[in-house]
């Protein structure tokens, strides 16, 4: 992987992470669409270390958010009162969230690196998204606030952050849309699927950590991959600022109809 290629990778996930139109998929339609001959070997570890570069934008982003949740939960634990306040049960909600992306991550790990190779998953993933974020909008009533959620809400959105392992899926597309099924609002659905990414882009990252280790010439690509982490970090930045000012007036819609047009780019890469 050139740096060039890094660069434009990092650019793309910092833009796609956050959008719902899967960073994932961009990730694998990118490079073929390019015709880029990136050893495969390092495809799914450069995936990973970018969105490291993302998670250290959505952290810093929410910094606030997350020390008060942070600070709630450890003092609710203290006070033997666990649920005691809104941001601590946020931060149980969280949790909750991320339990069905883990066990999931766990146990199809090797079909998910295989699916990064494949244009044809990824389109087909795609248009899975678009129907998700369309059936969203027109199913959910957005009426609730992040303050009105139950643990069933909280394990039900977490169920569809586990279709975001797979390339192709966005998972704050999937997050959001099955939390707008659920009729949250928005930009209240948004700002819950930003922050239950962090532990599960935490542990993907770890998980990758032995992948790494294994890329034959490592120090020869450590400073592609350092690029495309820098430029995903401030990108991602940009792109949660944006998105959550563009969810108070706006719908998905539009961003279904990018996700469909990017599965029909996918399908025309595969078999022309």
């Amino acid at each position: 992987m050139t740096i060039i290629q890094a660069l434009i990778l990092g650019f793309v996930q910092g833009i796609t992470e956050f959008l719902p139109i899967s960073s994932s998929g961009h990730l694998v339609l990118v490079p073929a669409l390019f015709g880029w001959q990136i050893p495969q070997e390092q495809i799914f570890p450069f995936d990973v270390l970018v969105q490291l570069g993302t998670l250290v934008a959505v952290i810093f982003y929410f910094r606030k958010d997350l020390w008060q949740i942070i600070t709630a939960v450890i003092t609710g634990l203290l006070h033997k009162k666990p649920l005691e306040t809104q941001q601590a049960k946020l931060g149980w909600f969280i949790v909750l969230a991320t339990i069905p992306a883990v066990i999931a991550g766990v146990l199809v790990k090797d079909i998910v690196e295989k699916a990064f190779n494949s244009t044809l998953a990824t389109a087909l993933f795609l248009f899975l998204t678009a129907a998700i974020l369309f059936l969203s909008e027109i199913r959910g009533h957005q009426e609730k606030m992040i303050k009105d959620m139950t643990w069933i809400d909280a394990i039900s959105i977490g169920f569809f952050q586990v279709l975001a392992i797979f390339p192709g899926v966005s998972r704050s597309g999937s997050t959001i849309g099955g939390s707008i099924f659920l009729n949250f609002k928005r930009k209240e659905a948004a700002r819950f699927s930003f922050l239950m990414s962090i532990p599960v882009m935490i542990g993907a990252g770890v998980f990758s950590v032995p992948d790494l280790l294994q890329i034959p010439d490592l120090n020869n690509f450590l400073p592609s991959m350092i690029i495309g982490f820098l430029v995903a970090m401030v990108v991602g930045y940009v792109s949660i600022h944006w998105l959550l000012k563009f969810l108070t007036g706006h719908s998905l819609k539009g961003f279904a109809l990018y996700c469909l047009a990017a599965g029909l780019l996918g399908l025309m890469i595969t078999f022309v």
